[in-house]
Parts: structure tokens; C-alpha cells; sequence
């Protein structure tokens, strides 16, 4: 299949299909939080390179577990270290969509900087046009980029996602499509006026995008149901995904069902309860468990909504 025939059906996985993404993509400041979920403390590993084979190690189990399949799973964000490795004798992006038909994204951005205007934007990419270029040569369809609302300050706010935009241009004229993640925090103390500043911001953009360009936005789950089905019924948005945030499992499906046509990015509520101690049917049977769970709350919605197409 030639690489723009496999991008359209990619995308048209992406946009039409039931399931939700995986998050795979903590990287090397949230990798150790990461395995000490997963019951590897610090100490167990003398530098960066044992750490990123020790994650892999984790991420090879939950990515060939039986229950992490394409009727379930859509796609999966990666780190930079993990599209570098191999899964099974593959690439990790190869043995996702070959063997899994799960479609490949890779996480481009270098972190959060520090908090202004009650926002963190994202750090500088230098890096940016050479990992996009070694991205299209690794097999990868899309990228994901987050930064971080911590307060209800529309000029904040609107930086943030001038700056999202800005970067997803050069995603898409690189031929990836863009996951858009301008993340509200939880603990946000004016969480839901945070919420309708970055809906009004993000929709004045996507109006200016090209006919034909196509982003996803990934979004907290917010506190009015359906606050973005103007997001999810826009043409320029492949499709809304929802992150957990912190959130619990249980309270995240909860809210995910509230919300007609979003489905699930989720990276924590994913993970959680995966224990590296774990024989193999344990591991398996509580990643099934976990996968079901989200799978449901992102196909199978409560309530009505009368906007909806």
C-alpha cells in the first residue's frame, strides 16, 4: 500500500471507528512515576538508558497483551524512545498497525514551561522538523503536543492556543496530523469558566484552519456535559479525545459517557493496577478489564443531547 493510501486509511480509521487512543507516551520526567506504578522504584536502573529499556519492557507487554487490539484501541501515542525501538522484531509503529491495527502517534513536545498568565506553555521544540521528518520515515500518522490551563485567564488561554496552532501548522505541512492538548487542570479553581474561554479560543481557530486540514483535540473532561459537541461537530476536527486528567477510572468513564461523540485518551486510568510482579494472566486480565471499560464509555453514551448530528 503506498504511504498516501495508507495515510487516508488511517485517518478514516481515526475518524469513523469505535474505540478510544492510548496514551503510551510518558517520557523522561514522568517515566519513573510511570514504573513506580507499575512497582519499579527508583534504584533499580543507573541511568536514562536502563530506565527507557525498562519502560519499553513494560509498554512491549501492554502493547502485545492479547487485549490490546484494534477492535478496541484506535491508536496509540508513543515517546520519541519507544518509536526508536523494536516490539517483536518490528518497529514499535509497524508492529502497532501490522500486527495490531492500532494507528501510530508520537508525542513531540519537551515539556511544560514555567506557569504564566496561569497557564504553562509548551518549552521551545528545536528539535521539531527533524523528528517530524524521522516520524514520516518511523511509519507515524499523527503527533500529540500538551500544555497546561491552570487558571481562568482568557489572555493565558488564548496564548496557549495560538501557540498549539502555531505548532500544528508545522505538523501539518510536514503531512501528520496534529493531537491539539491544551489541558485545563482538574484542580483548576474556576475549572468550568476555564473551560467555556478555551471552547470560544479553540473554535475562533479552527474557523481559520484550510479547507482539508484536519486536527484532534484532546481535552479534559469538562464540567458541562457536552461543552465541546461544537468542537466534535467542526469540520476542521478529525475528533475529539478526552483525557483522564487524574480523574479515577470509574469518575473518568462516568464523565466520558456524558459526552456525545468524544472518546477516551487515556494514559493513568489505562494503566492503573498493571503490576510488573503480575503473572501473565493477571497482567492480561486486568489490561482486558481496564481496555473494556474504556471502550465502553467511549461508544456507549447516557443521555440525550438534541445538537447532535
Amino acid at each position: 500500500m503506498s504511504a498516501p493510501d495508507l495515510h487516508q486509511q488511517q485517518l478514516q480509521r481515526m475518524k469513523a471507528d469505535p474505540g478510544f487512543v492510548a496514551a503510551l507516551d510518558q517520557s523522561g520526567g514522568s517515566t519513573p512515576k510511570a514504573l513506580a506504578g507499575y512497582g519499579i522504584e527508583e534504584g533499580k536502573w543507573t541511568n536514562d538508558e536502563e530506565m527507557f529499556a525498562i519502560v519499553h519492557q513494560m509498554r512491549t507487554r501492554v502493547i502485545t497483551s492479547p487485549g490490546f487490539r484494534g477492535d478496541r484501541i484506535l491508536g496509540a501515542i508513543l515517546f520519541e524512545n519507544t518509536m526508536d525501538r523494536d516490539i517483536a522484531g518490528q518497529p514499535t509503529a509497524d508492529y502497532l498497525w501490522t500486527v495490531k491495527q492500532v494507528v501510530p502517534f508520537l508525542k513531540v513536545d519537551n515539556g511544560l514551561a514555567p506557569e504564566s498568565n496561569g497557564v504553562q506553555l509548551m518549552k521551545p521544540m528545536p528539535q521539531l522538523p527533524g523528528l517530524l521528518v524521522k516520524a514520516r520515515t518511523r511509519h507515524i500518522f499523527g503527533t500529540k503536543m500538551r500544555s497546561l490551563i491552570k487558571q481562568a485567564n482568557k489572555a493565558g488561554i488564548g496564548e496557549i492556543v495560538d501557540q498549539q496552532f502555531e505548532i500544528a501548522a508545522q505538523i501539518l505541512a510536514a503531512g501528520l496530523v496534529p493531537i491539539v492538548e491544551p489541558e485545563v487542570d482538574i484542580h483548576c479553581p474556576e475549572k468550568s469558566r476555564a473551560e467555556h474561554l478555551l471552547r470560544e479560543a479553540l473554535l475562533r481557530k479552527l474557523d481559520q484552519l484550510s479547507p482539508g486540514q484536519l486536527v484532534f483535540l484532546k481535552l479534559t473532561l469538562p464540567e458541562e456535559d457536552d461543552l465541546y459537541m461544537d468542537c466534535v461537530k467542526h469540520g476542521a476536527v478529525a475528533r475529539v479525545l478526552a483525557l483522564s486528567g487524574g480523574y479515577s477510572r470509574d469518575e473518568a468513564d462516568q464523565r466520558l459517557r456524558r459526552n456525545h461523540g468524544v472518546i477516551a485518551s487515556f494514559s493513568r486510568a489505562l494503566l492503573d493496577g498493571l503490576k510488573v510482579q503480575q503473572s501473565d494472566t493477571e497482567f492480561n486480565s486486568t489490561l482486558a478489564a481496564a481496555i473494556e471499560s474504556i471502550y465502553r464509555a467511549s461508544t456507549e453514551k447516557i443521555g440525550t443531547d438534541s445538537r447532535r448530528l
